[in-house]
This record gives structure tokens, sequence and C-alpha cells, in this order.
């Protein structure tokens, strides 16, 4: 009598994976191979090695299943019982041998996951955007410029003692700076750790973003309004549209054009800690997480004047900074 198996596939941008599993959940056949920009033939490769670890007279295929971002073109071809995207398939999968997991981080070739599980099903996820940063993908193409395998970086990484910086916010900013690390002189398991930590840091500031920004524009930034005459004085957007465009929240709160106080700090301390309270504590009950601004006399005001528990101020060049990827360089 033959005995029964249960056929997965999970079809990914970079790699495709198969296995088999007997009734009890236990793996029968297993393999791993390259997609080569071809989900189809992939596929039929995955099914025809599996099939090459198995005796077909004492194994049965009862039912099959496919996951990953080619999962409904394969699961037509092998007539798949069921289909089901990758977060599903990674909450179920992880839940069912690791059952207290409740956070999930995956990094993928095409796309990186946070996937918050609660009682075995996942309840909320984040992607990163289109950009390619952040994902396996980039690590195999700097791993390509190298000369290496990318499954060398870990143990290479960790040789390292002096990680260098890479600017892997973007892409092609990090192709640019690799090269120049690597003209410079940069050992290479300094590069390599760089790329690591800057993909690690790449993925936080993207997939795990959301922070909700508040934007402070004080009494002087835009006015006078005729003069300045590049947003609207009373309902300005200028900074809220940069928070957006770095992936944050923009936060909108009654003291964002309200003076900060600053002006008459040296002659009473008290009322400009009274209005840079008064700001603080409006940012925050909004919901805000932190305030940016581009004034220097706010950003020192709030700051020197701060209550205790209030929310953090920063400039707006450090946000643009972080969004970047760059790293603080120390004198």
């Amino acid at each position: 009598m033959s005995a029964n198996a249960y056929l997965g596939i999970d079809i990914g941008s970079i790699s495709t994976k198969g296995v088999l599993i007997d009734e009890d959940g236990a793996i029968i056949a297993r393999t791993y191979l390259w997609t080569e920009g071809d989900p189809a033939g992939a596929a039929r490769r995955v099914v025809a090695d599996l099939a090459g670890q198995i005796d077909p007279d004492e194994v049965k295929v009862r039912a099959a299943g496919t996951t990953g971002s080619a999962r409904r073109l394969v699961g037509a071809m092998i007539g798949a019982n069921v289909v089901k995207n990758e977060i599903t398939a990674h909450a179920v999968g992880t839940t069912h041998l690791h059952p207290d997991v409740r956070t999930i981080l995956e990094i993928g070739g095409q796309d990186s996951k946070i996937i918050l599980v609660e009682g075995g099903i996942a309840v909320d996820y984040a992607m990163n955007t289109l950009c390619a940063a952040g994902t396996g993908s980039f690590l195999s193409s700097q791993a390509h410029r190298l000369g290496l395998e990318v499954e060398e970086f870990g143990p290479i990484a960790l040789t390292s003692k002096h990680p260098a910086n890479i600017a892997a916010r973007c892409t092609v900013f990090a192709e640019s700076d690799l090269v120049h690390k690597i003209q410079v002189g940069y050992a290479r398991e300094d590069i390599v750790a760089g790329l690591c930590n800057a993909v690690a840091s790449n993925y936080l500031s993207n997939v795990g973003k959301g922070k909700k920004i508040a934007a402070y524009y004080g009494c002087l930034l835009l006015r006078p309004g005729k003069v300045m005459a590049f947003d609207d004085p009373e309902n300005p957007r200028v900074i809220e549209d940069f928070i957006a465009s770095i992936g944050a929240t923009p936060v909108l709160y009654g003291q964002r054009n309200e003076c900060c106080g600053a002006y008459v700090t040296l002659e009473d301390k008290s009322q400009a800690q009274k209005s840079a309270k008064r700001i603080l504590d409006s940012a925050k009950a909004a919901g805000a997480e932190m305030i940016v601004t581009a004034c220097p006399l706010c950003m020192y005001n709030l700051t020197a004047n701060a209550p205790e528990g209030a929310v953090p101020v920063k400039y707006f060049t450090e946000l643009l900074a972080e969004a970047l990827g760059v790293k603080e360089v120390q004198a």
C-alpha cells in the first residue's frame, strides 16, 4: 500500500522551493533552486527533482498547494488544491513549528515583510516599497559584484572588525558607494558587513516604518508670505509632503503654526517653557511620535524647554539623512 504525500511549492522571484510531506507532517523530499526569471520552468524542475527522490510506487501525491509571487500561475499548472499568499503561508508555517511566535521578519528576493501574529493568525503586516534596497536581490547583486556567493556573506561579515558605512537606502547610491569603498581599499569583510548592516537598517526603516511625525512651522518660517511665496503661511503643507515622501505619516495638530516663544527665552524663560510645552503637548495628544522642524531657533527652544516625557524634536535634515541611510561620522 502506497503512502499519501502532499506537495507544496513556493515560487519566489529569485528562488523556488518544493517539499513533499507525509500525513504526519514529516518531510519526505525537498528541493531548492533558482527561479532564473522562469517560474513555470522552475516549477517543472522542482517537481522533477522531488519525483527523483521518491519511489512513485510507494508514494502518492494526494493534494498540492502553492505560494509565492507566481503562486497562481504554478497553481494552475499543477492543479493545486490550495493557493495562498506569502503572508498566510509564513504565519501558518511558522506558528506550526513555533506556536508562541508573534512577529515574523522575512527578507525575500523581491520584497521584505514584517508580519504580526496573534493566535496563529496574521493580524497585520507591512512590506517594503517598490525599491529593491533592503531585499535579498540587493544582497545577491552586490555579492556578484564582489565575486562572492550570497551564502558566503554571513561568515565573512562576522569576521569584520570595522564594518563600512554603505548608503543602501537606494540601490543606485549603494552601488556607487560600494565601488568607492573598493577603490579606496576597504577590506572585503568590512564591505560585506557594511552591506549586511545596511540591509538590516533599510529593512527596519522601510518595512518597519510608519512613524507618526508632526511638522512644526512656527511663526516665522513661512512669513512674510509675499516674500517667501512657496507655501500657504496659514495652512502650509511643505513639511508634511516631505514627511510623507520618506514613508512616514504626517500628523496635523493645532499648534503647528504657533510661536514657540524662542524670542523671549532670555527675558522670560518661563514663558518660553510654557509655549514649548503647549506645542509639544498638542503634537503628542494628536498621536505624533516625533516633531520635525526647519527652523534652527525653534529646534533649540523646543528641545531646551521640553517637559519630561515630551516627543523628540529633530531638524528636517536629520530626518532626511536617516531616510537616506546616512550614518553619523564621529570626528
